[in-house]
């Protein structure tokens, strides 16, 4: 399924967002929110803040109460659920604090089957998911499955994954939640090397020291945006890298509200 190209200067564009739930609660209250393409943002806040919603909005996994959200250009609101799951395929990679790898079914295949819905043939999508491994540092353990892989490892192989398909976006919710500091030192820096070769990041979170190390943080409370560095301050300037936390503060810590 293909889905008409606009022009694109943003990759993210929210206008005064809002979103409801049952019982009156709403989850966010006017949000405006740009990301342009090459940023390395933190979208950070505490439990309930309404970052989970952001990732869902921004993610096309929901649609706004009001307000709009282009994603790559395009309006959500006049997508069908199948240009949805196109734009999804074409333009989104996400991870997950669990890394929903399949047990028993190799690295290589656990990656390339995130390129299902982009009808590419399985000697093609195998050749891909190993790259997308190689890329990670992971290239020689194509054919070890989930329980032959350390926690930081099955989380590389999901950023594999995630990226693949080669997509503009990547979406990263609270990737170093399940880890411990060493695996997530690891983790933020396959995302730092991800960053730097041009792939646009946002990562949700609300660890403080994952936050400060991207170098724009959006700050999230009670459904609004409280600060932001502004569209664009996430750029990587040229021969800039984000520097990875110290070892102690790079995993999330134990047991912290979501």
């Amino acid at each position: 399924m293909s889905i008409p190209q606009p022009e694109q200067p943003y990759v993210v564009e929210l206008r005064e967002v809002t979103k409801d739930y049952g019982g009156g609660v709403r989850a966010l209250r006017g949000v405006d929110l740009l990301v342009e393409p090459g940023e390395l943002v933190a979208i950070a806040g505490p439990s309930g803040s309404g970052k989970s919603t952001l990732l869902h909005l921004i993610g096309t996994l929901d649609r706004p109460t009001t307000g709009t959200v282009r994603i790559a250009g395009h309006d959500v609101a006049g997508l069908s659920d199948r240009e949805l799951s196109a734009l999804r395929a074409r333009h989104l990679g996400f991870v997950f604090q669990q890394f929903h790898l399949a047990p028993g079914v190799s690295a290589l295949d656990n990656v390339a089957d995130g390129l299902l819905y982009t009808g590419t043939p399985l000697r093609a999508r195998r050749e891909r998911a190993a790259a997308a491994l190689e890329r990670v540092g992971l290239g020689h353990r194509l054919g070890h499955r989930p329980n032959q892989l350390s926690g930081g490892e099955q989380q590389r192989v999901a950023v594999a994954r995630a990226v693949a398909g080669d997509p503009p976006l990547l979406l990263a919710d609270e990737p170093t939640g399940n880890l411990d500091s060493a695996a997530g030192a690891e983790v933020l820096g396959v995302l730092r090397d991800l960053h730097a070769a041009g792939t646009t990041i946002a990562v949700i979170t609300h660890d403080p020291d994952i936050a400060e190390w991207c170098p724009r943080q959006v700050r999230v409370r009670d459904g609004r945006v409280v600060a932001d560095a502004g569209a664009g301050a996430g750029r990587r300037p040229p021969g800039a890298n984000p520097k990875l936390p110290d070892a102690e503060t790079a995993g999330a810590a134990k047991g912290a509200p979501r």
